[in-house]
């Protein structure tokens, strides 16, 4: 009698408070047990459903850019018969390597990947830094005309490049330029040029201001703190700007074939028309030099794929 009288008076003190078999067990921390058993249940379903739907994303996305990878690379092994008789989505009936080899062995395909790495390397390299000029006061100063400056490069990206193809193609005979590899690197500069700012001034505001600080007490001036500080901080962004141009550059092809004219000061893309006549085409020869012309680009961003990535997340954040 005395032991229930007791328990009588623990369950009318404290509702909060159960005994089992002796033992006083906490009625608020049992249900707050289950209550973070189903939130965590909850939150697991939702993450293997998440983990899932972007699985199913993932896996669309690449048959989406692999599919026509694939139908340029098979296509290259084909005979130019095969194309014409059986159709452009036809297997080819066996590897036919001859269209690799002639377009290896022709030596105008090699003179117009040297133009194309001279032009590129130099675009990028004049690119790149001229951005990074411009950028740096853009993120770190603030000045009177800062904003419309700002603005202004801003515009800039909003400018069809067609509309500005007769001035630049008239400005560029008065220079002397025309038929010159030369024509074309100021060309993809200044058509780069207002993304790439954009780009940089964000990633650069993202720089924290407290190492120019300590760079400033140890004596470093501007231009220092430019070169040591704040440049060696961008690279990841410099990184992803460069593979985002190169791949444009490389692939430019109005400008190419508007300013240049000679087999000796002509780009790769322009490499596609030394396998069409007025009437006919070899489909298959096309598809064999476009794949041989793409795995430049594949390559540099197999190898610089880690510094896109940390580029894009670095520029995501602030501070």
């Amino acid at each position: 009698m005395t032991d229930n009288k007791n328990i009588k008076q623990d369950i009318e003190l404290d509702d909060e408070k159960i005994v089992e078999d002796g033992k006083v067990i906490n009625r608020c921390d049992d249900y707050e047990q289950k209550d973070l058993n189903k939130v965590y249940a909850v939150a697991k379903r939702k993450k293997v459903t998440s983990w899932i739907f972007v699985m199913i994303l993932a896996i669309i996305w690449l048959f989406v850019a692999l599919i026509p990878f694939l139908f340029m690379v098979l296509t290259g092994f084909k005979q130019k018969l095969e194309t014409i008789m059986y159709g452009a989505f036809h297997l080819p009936e066996k590897i036919f390597t001859k269209n690799y080899l002639d377009v290896i062995t022709d030596p105008n395909f090699w003179i117009y990947f040297k133009n194309s790495v001279i032009v590129l390397a130099l675009s990028l390299i004049i690119l790149l830094f001229i951005s990074a000029c411009a950028a740096y006061p853009l993120s770190r100063f603030r000045f009177k005309m800062r904003k419309p400056i700002y603005m202004l490069i801003v515009a800039l990206m909003s400018v069809p490049i067609h509309v500005t193809m007769i001035p630049i193609f008239q400005l560029t005979i008065g220079m002397g330029l025309y038929d010159t590899i030369w024509a074309l690197i100021p060309v993809n500069v200044a058509f780069a040029l207002p993304i790439s700012v954009f780009i940089l001034v964000g990633f650069m505001e993202g720089i924290p201001r407290d190492l120019e600080e300590a760079a400033d007490i140890d004596g470093c001036s501007k231009y220092k703190r430019f070169f040591k500080v704040i440049m060696p901080l961008s690279v990841p962004g410099l990184s992803t700007l460069a593979i985002y141009n190169g791949v444009n550059i490389w692939n430019e092809f109005i400008f190419a074939f508007t300013l240049t004219q000679s087999n000796e000061n002509r780009t790769l893309p322009l490499a596609l028309w030394n396998y069409q006549g007025q009437y006919a085409s070899n489909t298959a020869m096309i598809m064999a030099c476009l794949t041989l012309s793409v795995l430049p680009m594949i390559i540099l961003f197999i190898i610089m794929q880690d510094k896109l990535v940390k580029g894009m997340m670095a520029g995501a954040v602030k501070g």
